[in-house]
């Protein structure tokens, strides 16, 4: 459930924003990021302490790939979230309408070289700042869940206007459903879950905590003393 309400708020705040500023054509980028970075953000600081606040199959992904969660875990995480990207898209639709294909993702200019790469790097700079927080745990340091919504920030800023800045499966597919937009669609579903498994591949968690919750953490307390006998 957290998965759930968490990726309909992301998917509400960013593809909202997104149909809203389709009556507006001078809306600045920034603004667009910015709103994307909220839309995160939010998510993130209410659900994190739940679920750990993925929000995004691809995340999941690269987590369970990785070690960091669980594998059986995952099934749960996808649901949640295709399921709250689905909420989030309709009532978007619902509140503001059906302009902007309900902010689906499309390649600008048909250039799915140029979405394939950006997305895929990106998609591997978001998935390195939830493993950067992952390994470090939340503790004392509550301005590091800023990482992730400034790795998407900053993605929407860059190519946002490339290929929507989608870094998310349940993102792309929502919309894309709801508005009937399947324009190089197969761009985003090969791409991003490609960056988030390069990082997975190659950035392996340190340990496992005491209580085997996953990553080993700074702020975990020490492991007791083994028992002789």
């Amino acid at each position: 459930m957290a998965e759930l309400l968490g990726t309909a708020l992301l998917v509400g705040i960013g593809t909202g924003t997104i149909v809203a500023a389709s009556a507006a054509p001078d809306f600045p980028q920034w603004a667009m990021a910015l709103a994307w970075f909220a839309a995160v953000a939010v998510p993130i600081v209410i659900f994190v302490s739940i679920s750990g606040a993925h929000l995004n199959p691809a995340v999941s992904l690269a987590l369970a790939l990785s070690g960091r969660v669980a594998w059986r875990e995952l099934p749960a995480y996808w649901a949640g979230q295709f399921a709250g990207a689905f909420v989030g898209s309709a009532g978007v639709w619902l509140l503001l309408g059906r302009a902007a294909h309900l902010g689906a993702t499309v390649p600008a200019h048909g250039d799915v070289v140029r979405a394939f790469a950006a997305e895929c790097a990106f998609t591997a700079l978001l998935v390195g700042a939830v493993f950067y927080l992952a390994d470090l745990g939340e503790g004392r340091g509550r301005w590091r869940l800023a990482l992730p919504p400034a790795a998407v920030g900053l993605s929407t800023y860059v190519i946002g206007p490339w290929t929507g800045s989608s870094l998310n499966p349940a993102r792309t597919l929502a919309p894309a459903v709801l508005s009937a937009t399947y324009t190089d669609l197969w761009v985003y579903f090969v791409a991003v879950p490609l960056g988030a498994i390069l990082v997975a591949v190659l950035w392996r968690p340190r340990s496992v905590d005491v209580a085997d919750r996953g990553p080993g953490r700074r702020d975990a307390p020490p492991s007791p003393a083994p028992k002789n006998g």
